[in-house]
């Protein structure tokens, strides 16, 4: 296998590989508890934005509204969420977390901790936090961006440059 320098260096690839290395580490420890991957992502986001309605937690996810319901009602068995009506919305939920999940939310937050522990290994802590500062940058950077429009975007009927039909 040949090494391609850019996409070793690339910060989008990187990016993505150390994300999911990550990730996969710590699917590997919340097995323990039963979870899966998409539980334990609702519950971290849900942890962080409790109250949170199930369309702006779908979003946030990058997953459809049904395929969240499928994993709330989940959740919602195990007694760890709960669903309540949105005051100001009456055909919407809101998500809250029960105080049985409180063992599970603290079981994960050692889990992140090993596993930040362990993908910083060898890196100083000034190092790290500066690493953390560099990323939290890169993430305001990207969030005040407008979005990029493509020529998908721009041409939604499917035509090609010369004016005929692309077929998908």
């Amino acid at each position: 296998m040949v090494e391609d320098p850019y996409l070793t260096r690339s910060l989008g690839f990187l990016l993505a590989d150390v994300s999911r290395l990550v990730r996969k580490r710590f699917d590997q420890r919340a097995r323990a508890l039963g979870l899966t991957r998409a539980q334990w992502r609702v519950l971290a986001q849900l942890r962080r934005r409790e109250g949170i309605n199930q369309r702006d937690l779908a979003e946030i996810l990058e997953i459809e509204s049904i395929t969240l319901v499928r994993h709330i009602d989940r959740l919602e068995a195990k007694g760890w969420v709960e669903r309540r009506r949105d005051p100001s919305d009456r055909r919407a939920w809101r998500l809250h977390l029960n105080d049985q999940v409180q063992p599970i939310l603290d079981k994960m937050r050692e889990f992140s901790e090993q596993t930040r522990a362990e993908a910083l290994a060898g890196i100083s802590e000034k190092d790290s936090e500066e690493l953390i500062d560099r990323l939290l940058q890169i993430k305001s950077n990207m969030l005040k961006r407008e979005p990029v429009e493509t020529e998908a975007d721009a041409d939604p009927v499917g035509t090609n440059a010369r004016g005929g039909r692309v077929d998908a």
